[in-house]
């Protein structure tokens, strides 16, 4: 388990000068994957308002979504409730020359659905004793699987919580089952352990990053993926625009001149 971020928070200046690095970083990175056709999983997991979101928009917002693909699926359908239990996720793994983030994933059944009795006791037992079988399966045939559990403090996500009630622009972020979770503390207390128990594993290792720090733990979450993975810089021939061509010259901005305008307010 990684050592406890610092008491005082990280200053907005320090964060986006070590971000753009790390995002710099990650642009190697993903022109790495594209060369090697290496395929990548990142699996995102944590309690409600842990920092999942921001995390992941702090590592795909300077690269391409044909490269990092995320992946955050709703309740299952009926017709995938009585699927095999893996088959909508394995339909969302990478082809070569991917890397796909799982913003939450199928540890859904060791957490929330084991928590609020959406799956048997039967079946999470299942799943915790299959889980590792199938991930050192899919490791042996050529993903890297990365694995990171946010962890945030009861204060925090309190805090954060109550952040949410009043904020238009949050409002979205606290459902139903955000609010039920709240009460439940200490059941995800027990889940995540159990499923730090029997899915820790030598080939699938879980790595814990420390949240209640936004800012420290977006950049630590991407640093530990980038260690994660052996990339190294791919050299570019130079870019040089070409002339534009004066042929057919054509007032293109003439042509849009009598067009209606979209409503312009600033």
């Amino acid at each position: 388990m990684s050592k406890k971020e610092p008491a005082e928070k990280l200053k907005r200046k320090a964060y986006e000068k070590e971000l753009r690095k790390l995002q710099e970083e990650l642009c190697h990175l993903q022109d790495w994957i594209k060369a090697s056709g290496e395929r990548v999983i990142v699996v995102l997991e944590g309690r409600d308002a842990a920092g999942k979101g921001g995390t992941i928009k702090a590592i795909t917002e300077r690269v391409s979504p044909r490269v990092f693909r995320v992946v955050a699926l709703p309740a299952p359908s009926d017709r995938e409730k009585s699927e095999m239990y893996m088959q909508r996720y394995v339909e969302r793994f990478p082809a070569g020359g991917e890397i796909v983030i799982f913003d939450r994933s199928w540890y859904n059944r060791a957490g929330v659905e084991h928590v609020m009795g959406f799956c048997s006791p039967k079946q999470h037992k299942r799943f915790l004793e299959l889980c590792p079988i199938v991930e050192k399966f899919l490791i042996e045939n050529g993903t890297r699987l990365i694995k990171i559990w946010l962890e945030v403090g009861q204060e925090e996500q309190e805090k954060r919580f109550k952040a949410r009630i009043d904020d238009p622009i949050r409002q979205w972020k606290l459902s139903p089952m955000d609010v039920e979770s709240y009460g439940r503390w200490y059941d995800y207390s027990r889940a995540r352990d159990m499923m730090f128990e029997h899915t820790d594993t030598d080939h699938a290792p879980w790595h814990i990053v420390h949240s209640d720090d936004k800012k420290r733990a977006r950049l630590n979450a991407i640093a530990h993926i980038l260690s994660q993975i052996p990339y190294k810089k791919v050299d570019h021939a130079k870019v040089k625009l070409p002339s534009r061509s004066d042929k057919k010259k054509y007032d293109d901005r003439a042509s849009i001149a009598g067009r209606r305008l979209a409503e312009q307010r600033y």
